[in-house]
């Protein structure tokens, strides 16, 4: 995948080989000589990962790092470090940063940690907050987090008791829904709060490369394995490891991880040495989990082991009270993004978007708005100045209002059924679109391939084959 990928380091050397090497991998390369040069870069936009040295004069890799972490949430950063600064680079780990190479690094383990970041950074739910794309620093374990809503309240509430247990967390919701920042809140909220928290996005992991992930490696234990390594897991002790898309993981390393969670204890590959770990884990899924269990893909004793607390994340259609205040954040953070001065939303715009269905959930909501705002020639968001998609959902003149409930039954209901239907048509009118073809329309949905699978199960929607002409 080519991205566009910022290297920072003051010796003109290593910026040059760096760049010349990525860019024969396909990649644009911007370079900075230092940390205060790379936040320049930065806020110009559109770096997908940042390959920076520890040691720099002025603002040096780890206060880049923290800035990176503050202001772009999600972009990965890379640790470039010599053999005497390999403790300091674990500490950049602890702190966030996606990984390491050690100076004078192998091409083939570049490229394969680049290739890693840049998976992960396509495939994070960057902002799909119940709110807000940031959760600042006070005491308040949810502040930032928008969610007026009961079923978000609830979860608040439920967060907040189990919060200090060292009990396992499964967050279950489509994608889109925050996930990562209700793990994020957890961790706040817990006494392991001063411990690290470690992230890791299965689904941005090659298979052969799930178990040096998490477990680490010793030096020689596989080809490209030039130093000893340490795992998320090692990483996260003392703290919270958050595997977000659990049901990715390979069947082999499903036992791994469970004999993890039982003895508390592992061994890196190549190693004989048990290394023992204090770890709380929290792990999500946007996949019906039982389902896998029942096909034979997911391990039931890990499935029993891991869903001892779940928490279910509503989608953005069933709190559409929540999309006002959402639209409202989202207007702030891309006027200050992008430098625009969009004032509001005119209320046929508002009432579009709250009958939208929001198959992407919030982070659908959010990629729209900033698209909406960059492109916006006026003051105020109407309907036209809405995707086409969205602005279908206009009822049509002489349609039949939607019936008022009956005697009997509720609202939440008759709007529940409505939603599913339009649901159902919005994507069966993508699958025709993208000729049936399943990863194209996931992709276009913004929703993960099982996740649309799931969905055309449950709507009984599969092409009928063509049939053949009569003689």
């Amino acid at each position: 995948m080519t991205r566009r990928i910022l290297v920072v380091d003051d010796e003109q050397n290593i910026r040059t080989v760096l760049r010349a090497l990525l860019a024969r991998d396909g990649h644009e390369v911007s370079c900075a000589s230092d940390g205060d040069e790379a936040i320049e870069v930065l806020r110009r936009g559109g770096v997908n990962a940042v390959l920076t040295d520890l040691r720099m004069p002025g603002t040096d890799g780890m206060a880049l790092l923290g800035f990176v972490r503050e202001h772009y949430p999600g972009l990965p950063v890379v640790i470039l470090t010599a053999h005497g600064t390999v403790d300091t680079a674990v500490e950049a780990l602890k702190q966030g940063a996606f990984d390491y190479l050690t100076k004078p690094f192998d091409h083939a383990e570049m490229r394969q940690v680049v290739d890693k970041a840049l998976r992960t950074e396509a495939a994070k739910e960057r902002s799909t907050v119940p709110g807000a794309s940031v959760v600042d620093d006070s005491d308040d374990p949810f502040a930032g987090i928008i969610g007026s809503t009961p079923a978000m309240q609830d979860i608040f509430k439920m967060v907040r008791k189990v919060a200090a247990s060292p009990t396992s967390i499964l967050i279950r919701g489509e994608s889109g829904t925050g996930k990562e920042l209700i793990a994020t809140a957890i961790h706040r909220a817990s006494d392991r709060v001063d411990g690290p928290l470690i992230m890791v996005n299965c689904t941005a992991i090659p298979e052969n490369l799930f178990e040096s992930e998490l477990f680490g490696h010793e030096k020689g234990s596989f080809t490209g394995a030039h130093a000893s390594k340490p795992g998320r897991f090692e990483l996260a002790s003392g703290g919270t490891l958050f595997l977000d898309e659990v049901g990715e993981l390979p069947r082999e390393l499903q036992v791994k991880l469970l004999r993890v969670l039982q003895e508390r204890s592992f061994e890196r590959v190549g190693g004989i040495r048990p290394i023992e770990v204090d770890v709380r884990l929290i792990a999500a899924t946007n996949v019906d989990l039982e389902e896998l269990v029942k096909n034979g893909e997911f391990r039931d004793d890990l499935y029993y082991r891991l869903n001892v607390v779940p928490i279910v994340l509503p989608p953005l259609r069933q709190r559409i009270e929540d999309i006002p205040s959402l639209c409202a954040h989202f207007l702030d953070k891309f006027n200050r993004k992008l430098s625009r001065e969009v004032a509001s939303i005119g209320p046929a715009a508002a009432s579009v978007l709250e009958r939208y269905p929001w198959p992407g959930n919030i982070r659908e909501l959010e990629n729209m708005m900033e698209r909406v705002i960059l492109l916006l020639e006026s003051d105020t968001v109407t309907i036209e100045d809405l995707p086409p998609h969205i602005r279908e959902i206009r009822r049509p003149a002489g349609e039949a209002e939607v019936a008022l409930p009956q005697e009997g039954e509720s609202l939440k209901e008759v709007v529940r059924v409505h939603t599913e239907e339009l649901e159902r048509d919005l994507i069966l009118r993508a699958l025709e679109k993208a000729g049936w073809n399943v990863t194209h329309t996931a992709q276009r949905l913004g929703i993960s391939r099982k996740g649309l699978q799931l969905k055309m199960r449950d709507y009984g929607l599969r092409r009928e084959p063509a049939r053949e002409p009569a003689e």
